[in-house]
């Protein structure tokens, strides 16, 4: 991780030069293709992409692609009101990740879903192999219970990575420094401060056996859109939707649609899981920044104190492996 972000932030720290001469065109009109100065799209900036909205349409709403003004505005509200008040019991604000002023969860999208592919908003069904291996992993996590080792801590709570790709809204840190040079494209994450480095000259990916956390990236232009297909994951990569990561590729496009936006959106190609291919959308809103430093680091008390709780709880007799 060390040597992964120093790269990352020396490309970015010389990828930062170009931004200087583009600085006057953040007033452009909406619907304009901005251009770096030799000649490709112009992706720079700090974007954000928090949202409520679900990655899957909600079973009651069924085949509702959209919300109505009504149902929009009366989401959003309850986003925005929800940090009003706090609870009254101190157990309970605690739940809410140190209350509910914490967060920021950005902006409903009028559509009910990220998944746009499927048209009723859905996963697609998990192909017999697919089961199989989400099944062998439900057991296997059942048998070792949440925390026999550090290792079965998720990697968020290791301070190692929080996400991949594609980028998720987390509720909180939803920042992404783009910064772009000829060959290049990088995408420092704020949360985290993962970055990744995105070639745009067409080598090949990686050997398979070197398999990397957020995978290895592979960039292209067609037309006014980025186009980057990443492969190579490594085994204990999560996702917030379930993956075989031998066979997963995750296809995302970048395209600016105004001095504010970027179209963004993503394909998860993994045959080995799911029937057919899924395609998500979640919109890049232009953000004020700056991009803040995410100080944590693997190792931290707050995971010695989880591993502690459940050493303590199995001396009491709770959570042994004869009741998991």
């Amino acid at each position: 991780m060390r040597t992964s972000a120093f790269t990352g932030a020396v490309v970015v720290a010389v990828a930062l030069a170009w931004l200087a001469p583009l600085a006057g065109q953040s007033g452009a009109p909406a619907g304009y293709t901005a251009k770096t100065p030799w000649g490709d799209p112009d992706l720079q900036g700090i974007w954000d992409n928090g949202t409520p909205t679900p990655l899957e349409r909600p079973t009651d709403l069924a085949d509702k692609e959209f919300l109505t003004d009504a149902e929009w505005k009366q989401r959003a509200d309850e986003v925005a009101n929800r940090a009003a008040s706090r609870p009254a019991s101190a157990a309970a604000d605690v739940e809410l990740a140190y209350d509910n002023e914490w967060w920021d969860r950005g902006t409903p999208l009028k559509r009910t879903s990220l998944i746009v592919d499927p048209a009723n908003g859905r996963l697609p069904p998990l192909t017999p192999a697919g089961q199989a291996l989400v099944a062998q992993r439900t057991a296997a996590r059942a048998r070792r219970g949440p925390a026999d080792s550090y290792t079965d801590r998720p990697l968020q709570e290791r301070c190692l990575v929080y996400h991949g790709v594609p980028p998720m809204p987390t509720g909180y840190n939803n920042n992404y420094l783009v910064v772009q040079t000829p060959d290049h494209v990088a995408i420092r994450y704020e949360m985290m401060a993962e970055t990744r480095i995105i070639p745009l000259d067409r080598r090949p990916h990686l050997d398979p056996k070197l398999t990397q956390w957020i995978g290895n990236s592979r960039g292209h232009w067609e037309g006014d859109t980025l186009v980057v297909e990443t492969t190579g994951y490594r085994p204990d990569t999560t996702f917030r939707f379930p993956v075989d990561h031998a066979t997963l590729k995750v296809v995302e496009r970048f395209r600016r649609t105004s001095a504010t936006a970027i179209d963004y959106r993503f394909t998860i190609e993994n045959p080995s899981m799911y029937t057919r291919p899924w395609t998500a959308v979640l919109p890049l809103t232009r953000a004020a920044g700056p991009i803040y430093e995410y100080a944590c680091h693997e190792g931290n008390h707050g995971l010695e104190g989880v591993l502690r709780g459940h050493r303590y709880e199995e001396r009491q007799g709770q959570n042994t492996p004869s009741q998991r």
